[in-house]
C-alpha cells in the first residue's frame, strides 16, 4: 500500500468519525428539543454550563516560592499543604522577637526588685517620721528635723510610685513581645499555603523560584460539592421561580441521567443575556439569571466524575404542588 493510499484511507476514517460525532450531537440536540417542547406549563427550562465555586489560593505576604506541591487536576483535601513560601527572614525576626521577650522579662524582674527596695525605704522613712513626731512632742527634736524626715518619707513614696510605673512598662513590653512573636509565628504558618476545602486544582499559576507579592495567586481550586448551572429566564417565567424550587439538570454528555437540583438564587434585576449563553429567546430581550445548584450529596458520591464547563439544560418546577413529568424523573448514576 502506498503512502498516498494510506493517507486517503485515514482521511476517510477521520471524516466518518466527524460525521458520526456530528450526527450523535444533532440527535442529542433533537432529543433535548423534543423533550422541551413536551413540557407542561409548570416546568420551564434554560441552557447553561456546569460551574463550580472557585477559590484562589494566594500568598498573605510577599516572598519567594520555594515549593509547589500540587499539579493541575489533582484532588486535594482540606488543610493539605499546596505550596511553601521562603521563611528565612521571618525566622530571623522570630529569633529577634524571642530575644526581646527575654530582655523584657528580665527588665520586669529588675523593676520588681526596685519596687521592693523602695518599699523598704518607704517603710523606714515612715517609721523615722513617726519617731521624730513623738520626739518633737516631747521637745527632744526640732521642727526642722521633723520637716526633713517628712521630706524623706514623701520622696520615698514618689520613688515607689515611679518604680511601680516601671513594672507596668515592663508588663507592656512583655505583652508587645508576645504579640510580635504570635504575629511572626502566624506569618510563618501562613507561608505554607493550605487547601481550605476538599476540591480539585483547576490552574497552577506559579512555579518554584518566583517572587510573589502579597496576594499573589498560586492555584485556583474548585469546590466540587458546590456545583451549579446559571440559566436565564424571561420575566414571565422568572417571576414564578422561588428560592428552593425543585429543579433538574440534564447534561449533553450524559443525557440518560436526570440530576436533582434546587434553585438557590434568582436575580433581582433584569439584564441582557450574555452572548456566551444560548437561550430559546431573542438576545435583545431582558432576562433574569437563575442559579440552579446540584444536590451536594450526589456530588460527594461521584466527586471523581464531576467536571465543569459541560453544557446542558436546567429545568425548574414552578408550582410545588405539581409533579415532574415522567421523562424528568430523577435518574442518577449508580
Amino acid at each position: 500500500m502506498t503512502i498516498k493510499s494510506t493517507l486517503t484511507s485515514l482521511s476517510k476514517i477521520v471524516v466518518l468519525i466527524v460525521v458520526a460525532g456530528g450526527g450523535w450531537y444533532f440527535w442529542q440536540s433533537q432529543q433535548a428539543e423534543k423533550l422541551a417542547n413536551q413540557l407542561p406549563d409548570s416546568v420551564v427550562y434554560g441552557n447553561g454550563r456546569i460551574e463550580a465555586t472557585e477559590y484562589d489560593i494566594a500568598t498573605k505576604l510577599p516572598g519567594r516560592l520555594v515549593k509547589v506541591l500540587a499539579q493541575e487536576g489533582d484532588m486535594v483535601e482540606m488543610d493539605q499543604a499546596l505550596a511553601v513560601i521562603d521563611t528565612d527572614d521571618l525566622n530571623a525576626q522570630l529569633r529577634e522577637a524571642n530575644a526581646g521577650l527575654r530582655e523584657a522579662s528580665e527588665s520586669r524582674k529588675y523593676a520588681l526588685a526596685i519596687v521592693d527596695q523602695y518599699k523598704s525605704e518607704l517603710a523606714l522613712a515612715e517609721a523615722e517620721l513617726r519617731r521624730a513626731l513623738e520626739l518633737a512632742k516631747q521637745g527632744h527634736v526640732s521642727k526642722e528635723n521633723v520637716d526633713k524626715q517628712r521630706t524623706v518619707s514623701t520622696s520615698a513614696q514618689a520613688a515607689l510610685r515611679a518604680a511601680n510605673v516601671k513594672v507596668v512598662q515592663s508588663d507592656a513590653g512583655i505583652e508587645a513581645a508576645h504579640a510580635r512573636i504570635e504575629r511572626l509565628e502566624s506569618n510563618i504558618a501562613d507561608s505554607t499555603l493550605q487547601a481550605p476545602i476538599n476540591g480539585r486544582i483547576l490552574y497552577r499559576l506559579a512555579e518554584p523560584g518566583e517572587v510573589l507579592g502579597s496576594g499573589g495567586k498560586v492555584f485556583s481550586l474548585l469546590d466540587l460539592t458546590d456545583v451549579y448551572m446559571s440559566i436565564y429566564l424571561p420575566t414571565s417565567e422568572a417571576g414564578k421561580v422561588t428560592i428552593g424550587s425543585e429543579a433538574r439538570i440534564v447534561l449533553d454528555a450524559i443525557p440518560q441521567y436526570i440530576l436533582p437540583a434546587k434553585v438557590t438564587f434568582v436575580s433581582a434585576q433584569a439584564q441582557f443575556t450574555p452572548k456566551s449563553v444560548e437561550t430559546r429567546d431573542e438576545r435583545d430581550k431582558l432576562m433574569f439569571r437563575v442559579k440552579v445548584k446540584l444536590d451536594p450529596q450526589l456530588l460527594k458520591e461521584h466527586i471523581a466524575q464531576v467536571k465543569t464547563g459541560v453544557p446542558g439544560l436546567a429545568y425548574v418546577l414552578l408550582a410545588p404542588e405539581k409533579t415532574w413529568p415522567e421523562k424528568l424523573q430523577v435518574r442518577v448514576p449508580e
